[in-house]
């Protein structure tokens, strides 16, 4: 894997304010990674975003990305990479097929064929409907049709399941492993920390302006979880639990014991969800 990008020591503080919105932020993003950029609404996400696409200027620091520095790139930039903002922003007016359209033709590069990507997205049957009878959640994800024209080399995507329906989430979670596995560099950024668990490689937590752990899911879970199962078994009609140590539990005689003499419903690790992490790291939640 090589280095997509790169971010050193950035800071940005918007004008008429004395605190920063985000300060001395470093981080680095692999080729065909899915980074999560983790927190509550205020901590700074988005402004570290609207950066990395571009539309704030005047930070401090260093950022490189696909090899080359920020500020050196022009129109060119936005040929390489793909955006899915949170708040839609689509024209009303027109059909979800004519929006496609309009945006493929402000690109140089090779597109791809608007209806073929409604498919993709679940919004095939509604290619000629006008975007101002769209739901949210549709427009949400015309969004992330839009952002997936031109094939991105990094793809942005801000609270992508936000606003959907359990069926259309699993098709968008689905849809961003698929642009992971085509080589596509993909930065989350996002409050659900559910989302963020089953999705990304390696996560970043950041708190007012800061982040604070960088590491991934898997390595936070097992750090901060606890090393046991919890059993759960019928007694005397009711539904009982007993914890036991992952050390040595295919010798553990009264696990044993409880596989062979009771009837067990569920047998659970006691890993910590990133939300619990998030917290005890923090002391901050989600909301």
């Amino acid at each position: 894997m090589d280095e997509i990008m790169c971010v050193q020591d950035v800071s940005f503080t918007y004008a008429r304010t004395a605190t920063p919105a985000i300060s001395a932020l470093n981080f680095r993003i692999e080729r065909g990674e899915i980074f999560g950029f983790l927190g509550p609404s205020g901590a700074g996400k988005s402004t570290t975003q609207k950066i990395l696409i571009g539309l704030l200027k005047g930070y401090q620091g260093n950022i490189s990305i696909l090899g080359r520095d920020l500020t050196g790139w022009g129109a060119d930039y936005y040929e390489r990479i793909g955006v899915s903002f949170e708040l839609p922003n689509h024209f009303l007016k027109l059909t979800a097929l004519e929006n496609l359209s309009y945006f493929r033709a402000l690109y140089r590069r090779a597109t791809r064929e608007p209806q073929a990507l409604l498919e993709q997205v679940g919004l095939g049957d509604d290619a000629h409907t006008l975007v101002g009878q769209f739901s949210k959640g549709m427009q949400s994800r015309l969004n992330i049709a839009r952002a997936l024209l031109h094939s991105p080399d990094v793809l942005f995507l801000d609270e992508p399941t936000s606003g959907l329906d359990p069926v259309n989430a699993r098709r968008i979670k689905d849809l961003i492993k698929a642009q992971q596995q085509a080589g596509t560099t993909i930065f989350l950024t996002t409050h659900n920390m559910a989302v963020a668990e089953e999705l990304c490689d390696r996560v970043a937590f950041i708190v007012d302006g800061n982040i604070v752990l960088i590491d991934t899911p898997r390595n936070l879970k097992l750090q901060y979880g606890q090393a046991q199962v919890q059993v759960e078994y019928a007694s005397n009609g009711q539904i009982a639990r007993q914890r036991f140590p992952l050390e040595g539990l295919g010798n553990n005689t009264a696990f044993l014991n409880l596989l062979h003499t009771t009837s067990i419903q569920t047998i659970h690790s006691q890993e910590a969800t990133l939300e619990d992490i998030f917290i005890r790291v923090t002391g901050r939640s989600l909301s």
